[in-house]
């Protein structure tokens, strides 16, 4: 067995949060149906620093995107086992004429393409409200770092 590397301190995982925000283009996104029945798929995303949201685009029909139609709550998840992003918020399904510019023109630029003219995409506007990070057994303790959407670091 390896042995961990050092627990980064909580103002540390806050910058490297934020920096797999700005840079990963993948996240696992969970949502669930009224019925209860779960929904886990990767899809890719944008980060925006000014607003604090998550832009995601997915077909209009695909579960993820009815599933919070026409908002609910949802799970993200950044990064592999051994350096989680965990996001949890709320969703809001927006009309591609309806993004604000600035996130349409970000995320076709991060991602290298613009599904805002197409009608069956829709985009989810993620507000995170609880967000925790970790790599290791070592950075359990404290790794919340942001509550009720406000960070704690």
């Amino acid at each position: 067995m390896t042995e961990p590397r050092p627990a980064r301190s909580r103002e540390q995982r806050k910058q490297d949060v934020l920096a797999r925000l700005r840079q990963d283009d993948d996240a696992w996104v969970g949502t669930a149906s009224r019925k209860g029945v779960p929904t886990l798929v990767p899809l890719s995303f944008s980060w925006d620093d000014d607003t604090g949201v998550l832009v995601i685009c997915t077909r209009r029909t695909n579960p993820t995107a009815v599933n919070v139609t026409p908002a609910g709550p949802i799970r993200v998840t950044v990064g592999h086992t051994r350096d989680v992003v965990l996001i949890e918020g709320d969703a809001r399904v927006v009309e591609g004429k309806d993004l604000p510019p600035a996130l349409g023109d970000a995320f076709a630029a991060k991602l290298s393409w613009d599904p805002r003219r197409g009608s069956r995409w829709v985009f989810l506007l993620i507000t995170p409200r609880t967000l925790r990070a970790w790599r290791e057994e070592n950075e359990l303790p404290g790794r919340d770092l942001m509550a009720d959407g406000v960070w704690l670091v």
